[in-house]
């Protein structure tokens, strides 16, 4: 009886082959849906679509808590997410994106 889970690279690899998620997915469909200005996604799945990470930069987070927008996120990825293993997003105002690009060139 199959559990749904990948027991190997390769099962793995056709389930994000099957799923059509990739970095550029995710990154076209959170610039659309979020009128994100930056978004960079990396895949920390070595290549199998299962696990990413996710800096996001749109001004639709101005005034809200990391939760409201990590829900914002997630609900703008609802399908995405529900074909994905893990997703980590990092969201950030465009003020709080110059500030942080600042301090790191310094």
């Amino acid at each position: 009886m199959s559990t749904g889970a990948a027991e190997t690279d390769t099962q793995a690899a056709n389930v994000a082959n099957s799923s059509g998620i990739t970095a550029s997915s995710l990154q076209d469909t959170l610039k659309e849906k979020l009128v994100a200005e930056h978004v960079d996604i990396e895949d920390m799945s070595g290549g199998c679509g299962q696990a990413f990470n996710a800096m996001i930069v749109s001004s639709q987070f101005e005034k809200k808590t990391t939760l409201a927008r990590h829900r914002l996120v997630n609900s703008a990825l609802k399908e995405e997410i529900a074909a994905i293993h893990a997703w980590t997003p990092k969201c950030f105002t465009p003020e709080e994106w110059q500030k942080r690009q600042n301090e790191a060139g310094t």
